[in-house]
């Protein structure tokens, strides 16, 4: 009879513990993003989106329902109306971080400090600043950095993250602030983020520089903005394996990724995030997978320091964009790789 008591117990026990494992899971403290800039031209140019059953919907509902949490946006200086490469202006960029908001969205801003894209290949400087001497620049950026936030704010909303520059390897607003000067560089990056914080000290000032899984060109990067005094709360990455020389299965390049996460977030003592990311529309499996493996690889760096891991235009569908990364199909709707994000 003793026998049989214990035995009980001891199953009892056995089996409330595994009911706690099980329903106390680890907390997931990455945000699940999307940049959807194009958003504003494509509902103007009549584009239709359909969710998964077929049915005509809002995209950021669809977003939604596909477990994406918060909303990356650029903003362009003086863009043009070119449906690919212009709009993006501070009053469209306002009206969608609004918007965001009332979906429940987290906002994120990326500004570009150009007219058009600013990225490894271009950091084109706006053209009214053209002709500008180094501290009339540095007033120029200070002060649309913060017309922009203050227009946010007034808008009631507040970004949690906000760029200060769009892949910036080479630097940004050339010639001036090329990395061939640092010191001028790092007093234009400086400027960013003192007209942010001036309008909300709580945002989060990310430095972004592409190739997420070359520790080299990061440790570089981030050794010199140490060096200089850069201010700034978060390393940003991008993460495209289709870009890479010789276009790598996302397999093949990982785990780089997920070594220099850590090994940011470990040297600088910073928060690390993946802000742009994206597969093969054509390989929607393959990106499911790779958009798994990223988030986990986030998750995995110590003290909860990597938080979020946004896709580049999932919604910019190759009929309207002829983007090849987006995670849209030809008949409107949500492909494969979108429940990726689904927790």
């Amino acid at each position: 009879m003793i026998r049989a008591f214990s035995f009980i117990v001891l199953l009892f026990t056995f089996v409330a513990c595994q009911q706690d494992t099980t329903e106390t899971p680890l907390p997931d403290h990455v945000a699940r993003g999307a940049d959807i800039s194009w958003l504003p031209q494509m509902e103007a140019s009549g584009y239709t989106f359909y969710n998964d059953q077929g049915e005509a919907e809002d995209c950021f509902k669809i977003l939604k329902d596909h477990g994406i949490n918060s909303i990356r946006l650029r903003t362009w200086v003086n863009p043009s109306n070119h449906p690919h490469s212009g709009h993006c202006s501070k009053e469209e960029t306002v009206a969608m971080a609004k918007r965001a908001k009332e979906w429940g969205m987290r906002v994120m801003i990326s500004f570009h400090y150009s007219d058009s894209w600013a990225d490894p290949g271009k950091q084109n400087k706006p053209k009214d600043w053209e002709g500008l001497d180094f501290d009339q620049l540095k007033v120029a950026l200070y002060e649309y950095t913060y017309d922009v936030m203050s227009s946010l704010k007034a808008a009631g909303v507040s970004p949690e993250w906000v760029q200060v520059g769009n892949e910036i390897p080479s630097g940004m607003i050339h010639p001036e602030g090329h990395t061939d000067n640092w010191p001028q560089l790092a007093q234009l990056l400086n400027q960013g983020y003192d007209a942010i914080k001036a309008v909300n000290p709580a945002t989060k000032v990310i430095l972004h520089v592409d190739q997420g899984n070359n520790n080299e060109r990061f440790r570089w990067w981030f050794d010199n903005a140490e060096a200089h005094n850069v201010n700034y709360d978060v390393i940003g990455m991008s993460f495209y394996p289709w870009w890479l020389e010789g276009k790598p299965d996302y397999t093949e390049v990982i785990n780089d990724l997920g070594s220099n996460l850590i090994d940011m977030a470990s040297r600088y003592n910073k928060e690390v995030m993946v802000v742009e990311v994206g597969g093969e529309d054509v390989r929607p499996k393959n990106t499911y997978d790779m958009l798994r493996a990223v988030i986990q690889k986030v998750k995995e760096v110590p003290g909860e320091k990597g938080t979020g891991v946004f896709y580049w235009e999932p919604q910019g569908a190759r009929s309207w964009s002829h983007y090849v990364l987006s995670a849209w199909g030809s008949d409107g709707r949500p492909t494969q790789a979108m429940d990726a994000f689904i927790p």
